[in-house]
């Protein structure tokens, strides 16, 4: 495998470095061993699928409140999406910034998403399956989340939003959101 950083510290492009031969091709998608040597720490705790009818659905941005950390591999099986990793963790230098990365079945690309960076995205055709596996210990309520158009993270989704839940599209916008999740990460310094 192949691992790119992104102007993001910990949020890497992992892509897939297949072996091919007459029948196709066989590639590892997960080594421990070499997450570790990057630095990558993830220790998978469930895999979750989520299947997409419609081009243009947007999911997200979901995100964990401190103490409650979950890291996250996230892989597109079947058509594409442009993922998005939003960095909420304060004191990093890039809080508050975005990272934009097409996902397909076609290009066997991965992104891996430390704790604390919030996450969505948007499918490119119809009919899309995404695999996310999922490390850490589950939180006691449901992901929280930002407005999926927050003007102050400056997102441009490729494409109209066709479909959103309501829960997302409910989501508050960053400032009140960002002031809660610096009040739980400063108890845990404390």
């Amino acid at each position: 495998m192949k691992y790119t950083p992104t102007q993001i510290a910990g949020v890497t492009i992992i892509d897939l470095e297949p072996q091919r031969d007459h029948r196709g091709f066989s590639s590892r998608s997960f080594c421990a061993d070499e997450f570790a040597d990057r630095g990558l720490s993830f220790n998978v705790t469930q895999t979750n699928i989520y299947f997409n009818y419609t081009r243009g659905t947007v999911r997200g941005l979901h995100h964990r409140v401190p103490p409650y950390a979950q890291t996250q591999v996230v892989r597109c099986t079947r058509g594409a999406i442009a993922a998005v990793a939003v960095d909420i963790r304060p004191g990093s230098q890039t809080y508050g910034d975005h990272v934009m990365v097409e996902l397909s079945a076609d290009n066997y690309r991965a992104l891996f998403l430390p704790p604390f960076v919030a996450h969505g995205f948007q499918t490119l055709i119809d009919n899309t399956e995404v695999s996310y596996q999922v490390g850490g210990e589950p939180a006691p309520s449901d992901a929280q989340g930002f407005h999926w158009n927050d003007p102050e993270f400056g997102i441009v989704w490729p494409l109209p939003v066709t479909v959103i839940s309501e829960q997302d599209a409910s989501w508050p916008s960053r400032t009140p959101s960002f002031a809660s999740i610096e009040s739980a990460a400063s108890c845990l310094t404390r």
